[in-house]
């Protein structure tokens, strides 16, 4: 089971909303094995969900858990942050040395929306951990599949 082992690694991270274009959302899963799950569901102008599935190495798990461990997300409460509304939510789960995070918030504009937050300093780790992770992701996707630009 999760969190038996110190090695034990798991993270997940979702972001969604339900908009005008349906339920639009961005998910990524790094499981212990090294397999990384991406999918993407843009409903604008009729795109498709982009769905990939690759295995990443034992060093590109290794800069992965440095990432989470540097930014001290696993120190952090998630109890004074907004909760998930209409604008919509984000979700972040780890399992790492031995802990189990699991975090739930509305989804972040701008560092604005952090700052007028009840937990600015939390938040702001929450907030950078994510463009890191998400940097991350698509650097790795995009060496995988030379997924065409924007």
């Amino acid at each position: 089971t999760m969190g038996d082992s110190k090695d034990e690694f798991y993270l997940r991270y979702y972001t969604g909303h339900q908009g005008k274009f349906g339920h639009e959302f961005l998910e990524f899963e790094f499981r212990p094995d090294g397999k990384l799950r991406y999918a993407n569901n843009s409903n604008y102008k009729g795109d498709n969900m982009i769905r990939k599935e690759v295995f990443v190495n034992e060093a590109m798990l290794e800069q992965l858990k440095k990432i989470v461990r540097d930014s001290e997300v696993m120190r952090e409460d998630d109890h004074s942050w907004p909760p998930p509304d209409k604008v919509g939510r984000q979700e972040l789960e780890v399992v790492l040395d031995g802990e189990h995070i699991s975090f739930t918030t509305t989804k972040i504009g701008s560092l604005l929306d952090v700052e007028d937050s009840a937990d600015p300093e939390g938040l702001r780790v929450f907030y950078y951990l994510i463009q890191d992770l998400k940097c991350f992701v698509f650097a790795t996707c995009q060496m995988h599949f030379k997924i065409k630009p924007i």
